[in-house]
Formats: structure tokens, C-alpha cells, sequence
């Protein structure tokens, strides 16, 4: 049995679609593409996939992640390709790696968000965000199925700055590997502020509207149109308040046992 990490992005429109959506469309594209999945045993056996959490519904992403286990070994660059051709636009997996040792999710501590908010100046942005750092705690409400439920946004909040929409070249030169899907921001409208924040991926999740709204509570911030955040990045929080790459030790392990096979 084999077992593959992958990470993909939720792009585009495919951001309004719900994580049970996504994950019915993921397992047609695994049969259409016949990957070859191992299945759980009882009366209504079902693919071995696991997914590492996901984004709320209205939210895009660079860095989801998913395991599978295989019947029999697979190239995991092939896996990519094919899968890639029956996904739906939207829906694209970067990268795919051989599980190494150890649980993906003990790897992903954090998320680093990128919130752009048309409408919102800059200034006022930095000074709303000032006041949030400042802040010990600041406590937002949110409806969950069980009601509403209180929690401390500030608590999981590890850092925060704002970039303006105006110069996007110094927005990928801070963020090289994040900013992707430049075509996919929104157009024909004045500058605005960009909030990008690394949060703690707590218990209960700390989610970008929990942010918005608690800059609210500090700032009387109010965004005359939807926010659109999108997930930049997961990983483990290192010293300096950065995330290191959770796939760093699949790839390693990876290159371990090719240099292992004999040549030729």
C-alpha cells in the first residue's frame, strides 16, 4: 500500500463551493482518472482519503492538503497530471509526494491568510490592525449549529501587516511563493488594503471573518464590500514567526530512497 500527500488550491468560483462538494467532485475525478485507491472494509466500503481541514465556504486557497492510500505504488508526478486533466477548473493540485514518516496534521500549526478588502483604504486598514496587535484580547461572537459561541480572535493571531492592492509587485516580492492567481483579484477598482495575518490554527478555529470582526470590535472597521480572503499558506510556525513547508520531510524521505535504488 502506498500513501501520497498532495496539496491543492481552491481558486476562482470553486471557492463558493462547500468542502462536501469539493470532496464528492475529488472522488469522481479519483475514478474518472483510475487511481488505483484502497477502500475501507464493512458494509459500505468507501476511498481511503483524508482530509487535513479545510477552508469555510466562500474562502479560496494555495495550500489544502489531502492523503490517499493506494492499492500499488503510482509516480506521484503522474498522479498530478492525470488528476489534474479531470478536476474542475478551480480545483488544481500543485504538488504530490510520497508520505514520509510522521502525521501531516501535527505539521500544520498555522495559516498565513491574505484578506484583500476593496473599499477599505490602506491607512485606515494599518491603523485598525495597530489597534488589534495592541490588544490583549478581543473577543468576537460567532453562530455556530450548537448557537452563538464567544471566542478570542486576538489569541491566535501570531502577526499582521498591511499591503496596498495599488503595488502588486512588492505584494510577490514579500510573498513570492504565495501570490499565484494575480488574474484572479478583483479589477477596475480603486486601491485598497490587503490584511495578510498568520494565525494559529487553535481549537475552536480562529477564521478570517473572526479577524474581520475583531477588527470591528477595535476600530469600528466596516468593509462597504465583501472581504475576500484566501489562504496563503500552511505549516509549522518556526522561531521568527514564519511557516515552514509541511511537505519539507515528504520530499526529503523521498530523495532518501531514490538515492537507495540501485543504478541503471
Amino acid at each position: 500500500m502506498q500513501k501520497l500527500r498532495l496539496r491543492y488550491a481552491k481558486r476562482g468560483r470553486l471557492r463558493f463551493s462547500s468542502h462536501r462538494d469539493l470532496a464528492r467532485v475529488f472522488e469522481r475525478a479519483l475514478r474518472r482518472a483510475g487511481v488505483p485507491m484502497a477502500y475501507s472494509q464493512g458494509f459500505s466500503p468507501h476511498p481511503k482519503v483524508s482530509w487535513a481541514g479545510a477552508v469555510p465556504t466562500g474562502v479560496g486557497s494555495e495550500a489544502e492538503y489531502v492523503e490517499l492510500q493506494l492499492v500499488r505504488q503510482v509516480d506521484p508526478e503522474v498522479l498530478r497530471e492525470e488528476l489534474n486533466r479531470v478536476l474542475p477548473p478551480g480545483m488544481e493540485l500543485v504538488e504530490v509526494v510520497q508520505a514520509g514518516p510522521g502525521a501531516l496534521a501535527e505539521r500544520l500549526e498555522a495559516s498565513r491568510w491574505g484578506i484583500e478588502l476593496p473599499g477599505v483604504a490602506v491607512e485606515p486598514l494599518r491603523s485598525a490592525v495597530a489597534n488589534l496587535l495592541a490588544a490583549e484580547s478581543v473577543e468576537v461572537e460567532r453562530m455556530t449549529k450548537d448557537g452563538r459561541r464567544t471566542l478570542d480572535a486576538r489569541a491566535a493571531i501570531v502577526s499582521a501587516e498591511v499591503l496596498d492592492s495599488a503595488d502588486p509587485d512588492a505584494l510577490r516580492d514579500r510573498f513570492p511563493a504565495c501570490v499565484a492567481q494575480v488574474d484572479d483579484w478583483p479589477e477596475g477598482r480603486a486601491p485598497y488594503g490587503i490584511l495578510v495575518t498568520v494565525v494559529r490554527q487553535t481549537t475552536p478555529v480562529v477564521r478570517p471573518d473572526d479577524v474581520l470582526n475583531a477588527l470591528r470590535v477595535v476600530a469600528d472597521l466596516d468593509p462597504s464590500t465583501a472581504a475576500r480572503a484566501t489562504r496563503w499558506e500552511q505549516g509549522r510556525l518556526d522561531d521568527e514567526g514564519g511557516l515552514a513547508d509541511p511537505l519539507t520531510l515528504d520530499r526529503a524521505t523521498a530523495g532518501a530512497h531514490r538515492g537507495t535504488l540501485p543504478a541503471g
